[in-house]
């Protein structure tokens, strides 16, 4: 994806996730509960469950409500168990969505997402179908303006795997999932907060999608995120 603009497809998706902030909280829970509940109450010693807790610092959720549902989840107060489950498939000219759920009835979920893909010229396809055109990683990615070089040195001396500029001058930081809070932190304390910082699945490959394609796929993207048990919907489109 080097040299793409993932400068416009970021802030695209930062305009539409704006939209959603409603849907957040429900999401962010629903994580560090099942976060919690995989590698226990300890933020210390559950980096997944710090992400989950940062992500919700960042949503503004209280810090009752944060503990509240850590609680839930590793067996203090009564709670809902939640199940993680993926889904793979192909949207408009083929190109590779994937899906990721938590949910507390497997059957409601996938007739809705078999219904989001097939009504909207989708494909639910079968495990492994696309997964192996994405990286699972750690990603931040600066605005242009940003120093380069300043951003490579310390990147770099804290363990990430890559820095690539696009063609408007974000610059982007690839991590392994396990370096991703190293690189951040020591990219925060340098004074470069970056726009988006996540562990993701990156396409290795985008497909360039436009006029009435490009609209069909943002409505099945649109579509899956808004089911209740959708977390995360990862595409290798550019739309």
């Amino acid at each position: 994806m080097a040299g793409h603009s993932k400068w416009a497809n970021i802030q695209h998706r930062k305009g539409r996730q704006d939209e959603k902030r409603g849907k957040v909280w429900t999401r962010v829970i629903r994580e560090i509960m099942v976060a919690a509940r995989a590698g226990g109450g300890d933020l210390n010693a559950n980096p997944r469950l710090r992400l989950a807790v940062d992500k919700a610092k960042a949503a503004n959720m209280p810090a009752d409500t944060i503990k509240r549902n850590i609680d839930k989840a590793t067996g203090n107060l009564e709670g809902v168990n939640y199940e993680e489950i993926r889904y793979e498939g192909y949207g408009i000219g083929g190109a590779a969505i994937i899906v990721d759920t938590m949910t507390d009835n497997k059957v409601r979920t996938v007739a809705e997402v078999r219904h989001a893909f097939s009504k909207h010229g989708g494909n639910l396809g079968t495990e492994g179908s696309v997964s192996f055109q994405f990286k699972h990683c750690g990603q931040m990615i600066f605005a242009p303006g940003t120093s380069e070089d300043k951003v490579m040195e310390i990147a770099l001396e804290a363990g990430a795997d890559d820095v690539i500029t696009d063609e408007e001058g974000a610059i982007e930081v690839l991590t392994s999932p396990g370096d991703f809070e190293a690189v951040k932190n020591a990219l925060t304390q340098a004074g470069l907060t970056p726009e988006v910082a996540e562990v993701t699945l990156r396409p290795e490959n985008t497909i360039e999608l436009s006029g009435d394609d490009a609209a069909k796929m943002q409505k099945i993207l649109d579509v899956l995120e808004d089911l209740d048990d959708v977390q995360e919907v990862y595409h290798n489109a550019a739309l």
